[in-house]
């Protein structure tokens, strides 16, 4: 066993061990995108009391987590948060009384910011701050929103955090849609991710399996990895700050916003997040928080040995030894871990060289049913013909209870029997004679007649001259309102029909699910042929498997729909390249590439690319 070190211990609580300097509020909304500082004249001990007694106060009202996104990027009042600070208030000496920062707007559902933002549900309220559940009305999606007042001690340095990490664009950081100021409040707009699972929601069913903690901890730390190239640090990352997407991806919420709402701060910003990562890994591996005190619902290690960190494996049977040694080597920041001589990790870029060094870990095979054994049929003396040959007993079935084969119709006895069987034999073979001689007919018949047709026609071979491109004079993005804004990547149309297949259309990223992230049915191209025109078929290549509709405007149509009620479904299909037919041809002059599911990119989002489409007549 390790000692503990008391850096570790710091990442369990609600702030950091540091004295936060004073600044005046505008060099504070610089220092916050690079150190995450706060600009609060308050010592961090006075921010984490009023904080655990402002927590304490929102349980006693009724405040909770709200769905999937629990408390907007943190737990509010978290089993283990109040502990720890309470404790840590007790031990420390009494400080002089700091003015208290005013209290969180008093806003209500259904109340509008911007005349854009609705508020739904209130999942946080704490420390003069409050989160919701909101709804962005003019993309109709759902967003989530942190508001506090404007004369705030944080309100620079949470809108110096959120504009930061919005310029980072990571798809592995849930995103800060929006960070303004308006009036007398502060507000910042992130995602949603309603279909996603919170950390915590997961390990309280039990620990992970080896293949996805390995997933975890390279995802996290690669993220924070390029978080801290762009100078921005998390110092909060818990079981409730990490989603799991349905794909098995994780994401980061709260990067740089959840440590300055609460004024948290550190002199070793990439040591604190290592450390949070490998308290996550601890806890994925052991079902354990790898501290004292019980948090986020898991209980701590403390009752195991007091002031010392019992590797993973020593926890519970059956850890994988390199990812014990790992979690190790995360936390404990010494010198040599417990179990390996190996160096401690003290940056997310170090834990992630020394995840990609380990074995490679094969994620567990899919469990079949076995199949039932088969079992020959076996002869019984002194049973009667077609019972011991044919007859199997009920265990081959599956087990007792099963039902057996019903026996055997007894044959007809004597004369009559024989006479039956010569005659339904005779029946056979002159069905059998009569249906050769018409096929040999028919062959015959086929080879005399010109061309050596056998009278089978293509539908467009009916319609005069077909398969012929059809020039597309000219093309527009299509993401019609209400769910869509309007545009997709409109300088990059001309590249989807240029006849150059290295250049192509793309639509914007998309996140968590391949139908553009629940977000809207789709978008597309509006092909322009000029006038109406016959059309049999559009071809399409995309660049990874999508899902696309092939639909048409009717041909009296004067002008380029705008809606999707403007034209009329013809066919669809998934695949790189794509062949989409009419079931007979069809005239028109404004064709619709509709893509309704996206491919999975690189860089861990859904994304729509078409490379080349052509018309065919």
């Amino acid at each position: 066993m390790a000692e503990r070190s008391t850096a570790a211990v710091g990442v369990a609580e609600n702030s950091g061990d540091e004295e936060t300097p004073t600044a005046r509020a505008d060099k504070a909304s610089v220092d916050s995108a690079t150190d995450g500082q706060s600009s609060s004249d308050r010592s961090p001990e006075d921010t984490r009391s009023e904080a655990a007694s402002s927590s304490s106060s929102d349980n006693d009202n009724g405040v909770q987590d709200g769905g999937v996104e629990g408390d907007a990027d943190g737990e509010a009042a978290e089993s283990g948060d109040d502990t720890v600070s309470l404790t840590e208030k007790d031990q420390r000496s009494s400080a002089d009384p700091a003015p208290a920062d005013p209290e969180p707007p008093d806003l209500h559902s259904g109340h509008k910011l911007a005349r854009r933002y609705r508020l739904e549900e209130c999942v946080t309220r704490l420390d003069g701050f409050s989160s919701w559940r909101a709804v962005d009305e003019k993309l109709r999606r759902a967003v989530g929103v942190h508001i506090l007042p404007s004369n705030h001690s944080r309100a620079r340095q949470v809108l110096s955090a959120a504009r930061s990490s919005a310029l980072l664009g990571d798809p592995r950081f849930v995103q800060v849609l929006d960070a303004v100021e308006d009036h007398d409040l502060v507000y910042v707009v992130h995602e949603w991710l309603p279909d996603a699972t919170p950390l915590r929601e997961i390990l309280a069913t039990g620990a992970l399996e080896p293949h996805d903690a390995y997933q975890l901890v390279t995802q996290l730390s690669q993220a924070m990895t390029a978080a801290h190239r762009k100078g921005l640090s998390h110092l909060r990352l818990t079981p409730g700050t990490v989603l799991r997407t349905g794909s098995g991806q994780y994401r980061i919420r709260g990067l740089a916003v959840s440590a300055a709402l609460r004024g948290i701060t550190s002199d070793a910003p990439q040591r604190a997040d290592t450390e949070g990562i490998g308290a996550l890994l601890y806890a994925a591996l052991t079902q354990r928080w790898p501290y004292d005190e019980d948090a986020y619902g898991l209980a701590g290690v403390g009752s195991l040995a007091k002031g010392t960190l019992v590797a993973p494996d020593q926890v519970r049977a059956g850890v994988h030894r390199g990812l014990s040694q790992l979690a190790m080597r995360a936390l404990v920041n010494d010198g040599a871990t417990a179990s390996s001589h190996e160096q401690p990790c003290t940056t997310p870029e170090e834990l992630s060289k020394a995840a990609s060094a380990l074995p490679r870990i094969k994620p567990p095979e899919p469990s079949f049913g076995s199949p039932r054994p088969y079992q020959r049929p076996a002869y019984q003396p002194g049973g009667a013909y077609g019972q011991g040959a044919h007859a199997r007993p009920a265990s081959a079935m599956g087990g007792p209870g099963a039902p057996a084969d019903p026996p055997a119709p007894p044959a007809l006895p004597g004369r009559t029997g024989k006479v039956l069987k010569w005659g339904v034999s005779a029946l056979l073979i002159a069905a059998l004679g009569l249906g050769s001689w018409q096929v040999a007919d028919t062959l015959l018949k086929g080879d005399n007649s010109p061309g050596g047709s056998t009278g089978q026609t293509h539908g467009n071979d009916e319609t005069g001259a077909t398969g012929k491109p059809v020039k597309i004079v000219d093309a527009k993005d299509f993401d019609p309102p209400p769910r869509g804004n309007g545009s997709e990547n409109p300088a990059k149309v001309p590249d989807a029909y240029d006849g150059d297949p290295n250049t192509y259309w793309l639509t914007q990223k998309y996140y968590g699910h391949p139908d553009f992230g629940h977000l809207k049915p789709g978008a597309g191209l509006i092909l322009d042929l000029g006038k109406p025109q016959q059309v049999s078929s559009v071809k399409v290549d995309f660049v990874g498997a999508t899902g696309a509709h092939f639909l048409a405007a009717p041909k009296d149509t004067a002008t380029m729909p705008s809606s999707l009620d403007g034209f009329s479904n013809v066919t669809s299909g998934t695949g790189e390249h794509l062949t989409l037919k009419a079931k007979k041809p069809i005239r028109t002059q404004y064709v619709l590439v509709w893509l309704t599911e996206l491919p999975l990119s690189d860089d861990g989002n859904y994304r729509g690319r078409i490379t080349e489409i052509q018309v065919m007549s």
